[in-house]
């Protein structure tokens, strides 16, 4: 079977989430973290966790990416207790025979968004719309070079007519003039 492990392919989940997951925890969607939340007044890391973040079950801190992993039945159920003692710790469940069932139904759909090989990358897109959270996710997969691929690189296009250059004027900018 697969599951979802938290990736962090650059230090900025430590930026961006208050807590960042720990990389290689099991993640669920976290969806249900803002169920008592009003998404629309969110704001700051909380906002940027609710828009596009997996919730890393052991320590409940947020990744921007997930990967699809192969998992024992061993493994699974000990990511369901954990997440389990997680919400009867943090998000008040009743008792341990319902966090548990919750834990299920998390783990569970967590694996359905496995379908893909092992080693894709899971991102999650969040919105609020029609009093309801709503959940995208798209897969990611890596380019396969031995090095890392360039952020920018320039091509040339025969015939074409040159565009205008523009011009910022990065000062102004800051000091709130617009030109």
């Amino acid at each position: 079977m697969k599951l979802l492990k938290t990736v962090r392919a650059d230090p900025s989940d430590t930026f961006v989430f208050d807590p960042a997951a720990e990389p290689g925890e099991w993640a669920v969607s976290g969806a249900f973290m803002f169920a008592n939340l009003d998404p629309p007044t969110l704001t700051g890391k909380t906002r940027a966790a609710f828009r596009g973040g997996f919730l890393g079950v052991g320590s409940f801190g947020w990744s921007t990416l997930a990967q699809i992993v192969e998992a024992s039945a061993e493994q699974r159920a000990a990511a369901v207790e954990q997440l389990a003692a997680q919400l009867l710790e943090r998000c008040g469940a009743p008792d341990l025979k319902s966090a548990r069932l919750a834990s299920e139904e998390e783990i569970a759909f967590a694996a359905s968004l496995c379908e893909y090989p092992q080693g894709m990358l899971i991102a999650v897109s969040r919105r609020y719309e029609n009093e309801a959270i709503r959940e995208s996710f798209r897969t990611l997969q890596s380019n396969a070079l031995s090095k890392p691929a360039p952020v920018f690189s320039f091509v040339e296009v025969a015939d074409e007519e040159e565009a205008p250059v523009e011009r910022i004027d990065f000062a102004a900018f800051v000091r709130g003039e617009r030109g």
